[in-house]
């Protein structure tokens, strides 16, 4: 029975029964059947409507910056943690070394089968690598008088690209003729923003006003080097990206002027000194031995260069990781 029905019940058995009823009684009665028909009318009425569902919490803002995204091989510092293994040369020009001896996938393949003579001799992992002369030293001065011929960001990409997704590393290098090379690695900020593309410096293709390659072997200031190592440093803070090669070639202490200068601080930039030159084994040792006995700033990684073609003999793979006082991080082959 529902409490209205209970009410109604109650007072049929009320009004039967009042005359035998003192007054006194009657009117407790009375009271206690108001409350219920009130209770009966409070029951009757129409239930609120619920309460709208509290909003979905929103996710709480956040400050952590992006991921820094990995190199190949892994992890976001250059060295140590692998060495890498180079093809020197410029896209399609086979007298300029042997990355332009083949195309774009068989420069992928022939720079990973290189990588993979080097694994057996270490543990950490050999990275297959491409050196691209990106501006090449040329007699004539050139449209722009630097005598210096410059690849399109448009040209290379692809290169860098491919090689990129392939797991290579990439390193474009300057031979910036009478331009200054942070002039010339400003150019290719586009390429150099990605994270798995490195920068390469080449003194001896850097010339002073009136002097011509072929006839002078270029030179180039610490500070010169400096202003374009804190650029690089900067765009790597800029982007958010893992740690880049920083690579300077010389073959003769005079090549790089106040060496012991050149900055090796900068967290975002692993600097490599590359012996360069070709000859004999005795000729690459002495180069190697006097590059490392001239005035130098502490922090440097030592790279080498094999000449196929040059070379008297190529060294091995073996015999190229046996030198010393240092065993090269970075090998290149022209």
């Amino acid at each position: 029975m529902s409490i209205s029905g209970e009410s109604s019940h109650v007072l049929s058995v009320t009004n039967r029964r009042r005359r035998a009823r003192p007054p006194a009684l009657l009117v407790a009665l009375l009271t206690a059947c108001a409350l219920v028909a009130g209770c009966s009318a409070s029951a009757a009425a129409p239930a609120p409507a619920p309460a709208a569902p509290p909003s979905p919490a929103q996710p709480a803002p956040t400050s952590a910056a992006p991921a820094v995204p990995e190199l190949p091989g892994g992890g976001t510092e250059v060295f140590p943690g692998r060495r890498m293994a180079a093809l020197y040369g410029h896209p399609g020009t086979p007298s300029m070394g042997v990355l332009g001896e083949q195309d774009l996938p068989r420069s992928i393949a022939r720079a990973k089968d290189l990588a993979a003579d080097f694994q057996p001799l270490v543990r950490e992992p050999v990275v297959p690598a491409f050196e691209i002369i990106t501006t090449v030293a040329d007699r004539a001065p050139g449209p722009d008088g630097d005598y210096s011929a410059e690849m399109s960001v448009d040209e290379l990409r692809p290169w860098v690209e491919q090689a990129g997704k392939a797991g290579v590393y990439v390193v474009l290098d300057l031979q910036p003729g009478t331009t200054d090379f942070l002039t010339q690695a400003k150019r290719y900020a586009e390429l150099l923003a990605q994270p798995h593309v490195g920068l390469a410096l080449d003194p001896e293709w850097r010339l002073e006003p009136g002097r011509r390659h072929g006839v002078q072997v270029g030179s180039v200031t610490a500070a010169e080097i400096n202003r374009t190592s804190e650029w690089l440093a900067g765009l790597v803070r800029e982007k958010k990206l893992p740690q880049k090669v920083f690579l300077i070639h010389q073959f003769r202490v005079s090549m790089i002027s106040d060496r012991q200068t050149v900055v090796t601080s900068h967290r975002e930039l692993a600097t490599v000194l590359h012996a360069d030159g070709y000859g004999t084994r005795q000729e690459k040792t002495e180069t190697w031995n006097a590059l490392h006995a001239a005035p130098r700033p502490p922090g440097l990684w030592w790279g080498w260069k094999n000449f196929i073609d040059e070379d008297e003999p190529t060294f091995t793979p073996r015999e190229t990781y046996a030198v010393r006082p240092e065993s090269p991080v970075f090998v290149s082959y022209q």
